[in-house]
């Protein structure tokens, strides 16, 4: 597997009178756990520790987010936030990883979840080209 995904264009809030847009490497995935599966977008972020998604994505395939191990981190404006780690599938254009994620309330529905170094960049080979506006992804080797 190969595949090339196309940086996605989102819509920043008004500024005075601009409307500005930004570019960033957002991708379709598939999140799974049992028989449940949503289609979602994520950010693809090197500076993530870990994949992290909003709390209600994760009820909404059947988990029990407050079960799962209790982790804090830290985001781009300094305060803690907690997220609770499951292991569930990421399918990316039909290809299937088993890997770990947090599930957060203090995620917003707005905004999209992150794919971290652990738990993403650790199954995938990443090559983004910010000129072209194309992220390409192909799965690493297991030996």
């Amino acid at each position: 597997m190969n595949v090339t995904f196309h940086y996605k264009k989102i819509w920043l809030p008004k500024v005075k009178t601009l409307q500005l847009v930004a570019v960033r490497p957002i991708i379709p995935i598939t999140i799974c756990f049992l028989k449940s599966k949503v289609r979602y977008e994520a950010l693809i972020d090197s500076g993530a520790d870990c994949n992290i998604f909003e709390a209600q994505l994760g009820e909404l395939i059947g988990l029990n987010v407050n079960s799962g191990i209790k982790r804090q981190f830290g985001g781009i404006t300094g305060q803690p936030a907690v997220a609770y780690m499951h292991k569930i599938v990421i399918s990316v254009d039909n290809y299937e990883v088993e890997t770990e994620c947090g599930f957060s309330e203090d995620i917003s529905m707005d905004g999209c979840g992150i794919l971290g170094q652990n738990g993403f960049f650790n199954h995938f080979k990443i090559y983004f080209d910010r000129s072209a506006e194309i992220i390409q992804l192909s799965p690493k080797i297991k030996h």
